[in-house]
């Protein structure tokens, strides 16, 4: 494969042993394949000696209201309509009409067309719109096609963008190519935070999923998120242990604080706390807030509203009771 230059756009505010790592396809392909190797044993007996913690009772509702705080409702089907998306966006300001205290979501997801109709529902409520772009989910298609479906969702008044990678080229190892798609979305993003979403599912080994988050990471990611949803599997404890430690690390080398999100598979309160458990052991504490980590995963969304019923009655209430996406 022959060197070419990379676009140094987003590069500028790093250190110096940084920037050269993006200099060209050949200073990148060093650099990412130069991280120490992830031990795979290592990484998932310490997911599963951290997933069997607990957490006191009387900090138990505090978690509870602090993961609802950090979903992200998502809404990603072709039959997707605006009263469906109004719906979505009414339960993520208020998630238990019967405890209106309950904390509203991070945001909503969903496809750039609905963007107008989430932003008016939601405004002035705190809660933000993403919208998945760049030819979710697969990202086959060409850099015009993936910055033009950026820009309806920009244009639309989005808050976040999550961009999907182009896995095969990454798996190619053309790591210059994704790097520079990345660096191109987040110039178009405007004032949108930007999600790189890795497809970690896809990406078949730990050290992948390390590259992977470093390239996003040099790139200019304001958080790298597990997956689309769409394949399985989606997001593991173990995965989401190495992009905690990437992010971690970067903070060390640069200075500046990215985010986490898994997605897909996380389908309990139990679920959500043991990944609040890693955050708080594996980044640290300062990354337990919505905007440093959030759940891609809807479906938690009614049992963590169930688990604190429980918590704040003391009997557990039927699923009747919560409202169906």
């Amino acid at each position: 494969m022959t060197t070419r230059e990379i676009s140094p756009r987003a590069a500028a505010p790093l250190p110096a042993h940084l920037v050269d790592a993006t200099a060209d396809e050949s200073s990148l392909r060093r650099f990412l394949r130069g991280l120490p190797g992830v031990d795979p044993v290592g990484i998932e007996q310490r997911a599963a000696g951290l997933a069997t913690r607990s957490i006191k009772r009387e900090s138990k509702l505090a978690a509870i209201d602090l993961a609802i705080s950090m979903v992200d409702l998502t809404t990603l089907e072709g039959a997707d309509t605006p009263g469906k998306v109004r719906n979505l966006a009414r339960k993520a300001m208020l998630p238990d009409p019967d405890y209106p205290e309950t904390p509203h979501t991070a945001a909503i997801c969903v496809y750039p067309d609905m963007v107008p109709t989430a932003v008016a529902e939601l405004k002035g409520s705190g809660v933000k719109v993403a919208s998945v772009a760049t030819a979710f989910p697969a990202g086959r298609s060409s850099l015009d096609v993936k910055l033009a479906d950026t820009k309806i969702a920009v244009d639309g008044g989005t808050d976040e963008i999550d961009m999907v990678i182009d896995r095969g080229a990454f798996l190619a190892g053309r790591y210059g190519t994704v790097f520079e798609q990345i660096v191109a979305i987040k110039q178009s993003c405007g004032d949108a935070r930007l999600k790189v979403i890795l497809e970690t599912g896809e990406l078949a080994t730990y050290d992948n999923v390390r590259r992977a988050s470093w390239l996003g990471l040099l790139a200019g990611a304001d958080f790298i998120k597990t997956s689309t949803g769409k394949i399985s599997p989606a997001a593991t404890l173990p995965v989401v242990h190495v992009m905690l430690q990437a992010v971690k690390d970067w903070k060390a080398e640069t200075g500046t604080q990215r985010a986490v999100k898994p997605a897909g598979g996380i389908r309990t309160a139990k679920d959500a706390i043991r990944y609040l458990v890693a955050v708080h052991e594996v980044a640290g504490p300062e990354w337990l807030d919505p905007y440093y980590f959030r759940f891609g995963a809807s479906s938690v969304l009614n049992d963590l509203i169930m688990q604190r019923r429980a918590q704040l009655d003391g009997h557990y209430s039927g699923a009747d009771y919560v409202t169906v996406d």
